[in-house]
């Protein structure tokens, strides 16, 4: 099959939030595959699609992490769109007889400009969609996310289909459909990620102090406060262990997680917040954790879970919704709740029970995992089956 994949905001950024590194790894899969791949963009200097430059193609790579999510564009860039709008001419042409994937979250731009792009290709379109939670946690999203996500959710009845990463994310997604009362829609299919497994033979990093390992944006879902809260309580028990912190701040919600991690760094907690990282650094904090703590109330899927258990590393987090589908198969510590008290009760049996560590060391090294191959594999004989639907 023939292949477009849009890659307007991964392109443009060195984030990488839970999205971005889904966009990064499912290029990556079907780059190296033995097939006719272009990684389109919308340019909005230029008002047009084409199909990404080297610069762009060079910034997928993801080794420079930034602690910024939004998009950058250089001066050339923006004068050579400026220009080829002026001139009426494109950057290059797009293939016509393809398929198409949309991993991102589009934007307003992008959303606007999809319309043409969707009539232009041949092949079947279809969407990836992550979660619903703008829409289920309002308060604790970014308003301008909460406010265009209705919008979101209408342009995805342009596709052909649309692949949820998971049941929980499939049914929000047709729940909302039904409430607003567009019954000629799109089918969707709920097809779990994958993730990139650690090399074989690769053994965990032995730490003489414990180490906790948290992966995951500093906003208002993720849930930091209670997981701070929770790690207060046990350092003012007497226990002793260090608790790492690997994200990004949402600046709008993320702020107070921010404040009291600060606070506690000030009252000379062994916590250490280490921001947006590369992959080595990443690969080498997992290595080095003794069990991983994710503390987010609501996910579309929960990627850094899965990535702890593929090391060996237990991982507590909450046991329902789309993180219960990942917990499932063992290796966690699922709770009901992650409140304050849950999680301290939970962290406190890990650092002082070995054995119900080793537990969950064991199951977690029995499981077998989805990598970015199976997914990539599902993903297009799923597209071979799509009827094209109507504009």
């Amino acid at each position: 099959m023939k292949l477009s994949l849009d890659l307007s905001h991964t392109a443009h950024t060195g984030a990488r939030t839970g999205i971005q590194r889904v966009c990064r790894s499912l290029h990556a899969e079907l780059a190296g595959r033995e097939m006719a791949l272009q990684a389109l963009t919308y340019d909005p200097f230029q008002r047009a699609w084409r199909l990404l430059e080297p610069w762009e193609e060079h910034s997928l790579s993801g080794k420079t992490a930034s602690q910024k999510r939004k998009t950058s564009w250089p001066q050339g860039a923006r004068w050579r769109g400026r220009m080829r709008r002026l001139l009426g001419s494109s950057a290059t042409a797009i293939a016509r007889d393809t398929g198409l994937i949309v991993p991102e979250l589009f934007v307003t731009d992008v959303a606007r400009a999809l319309p043409s792009l969707l009539a232009r290709l041949q092949g079947p379109r279809v969407a990836i969609f992550h979660d619903a939670i703008p829409l289920k946690l309002p308060a604790l999203s970014p308003p301008a996310t909460t406010a265009r996500f209705p919008a979101y959710l209408k342009n995805l009845l342009q596709f052909d289909g649309v692949a949820a990463d998971s049941e929980e994310s499939r049914q929000s997604l047709l729940d909302y459909w039904h409430w607003a009362g567009w019954s000629d829609h799109p089918p969707v299919v709920a097809m779990p990620l994958g993730i990139d497994l650690p090399p074989p033979g690769e053994l965990p990093a032995v730490s003489r102090r414990p180490q906790v390992l948290s992966v995951g944006s500093l906003e208002g879902r993720k849930n930091h406060p209670a997981l701070l809260a929770a790690c207060e309580t046990l350092w003012a028990e007497g226990l002793d262990f260090e608790l790492h912190l690997i994200g990004l701040v949402q600046p709008q919600t993320g702020r107070a997680a921010l404040d009291q991690l600060q606070r506690l760094q000030a009252a000379r907690r062994p916590l250490f917040y280490h921001g947006s990282v590369d992959d080595t650094f990443l690969k080498n904090a997992y290595a080095a954790c003794t069990f991983t703590v994710y503390p987010s109330l609501m996910e579309g899927f929960g990627l850094p879970v899965l990535e702890s258990l593929a090391r060996g590393k237990p991982c507590i987090c909450l046991g329902h919704g789309a993180l219960g589908e990942s917990a499932r198969d063992g290796g966690c510590l699922a709770l009901p709740d992650v409140t304050a008290p849950t999680l301290a009760a939970a962290l406190r049996e890990l650092l002082t029970t070995p054995e119900t560590l080793q537990r969950l060391q064991t199951e977690a090294r029995a499981r077998h995992f989805r990598t970015w191959k199976n997914y990539a594999d599902d993903l297009l004989g799923w597209m071979t089956s799509l009827p094209r639907r109507s504009p």
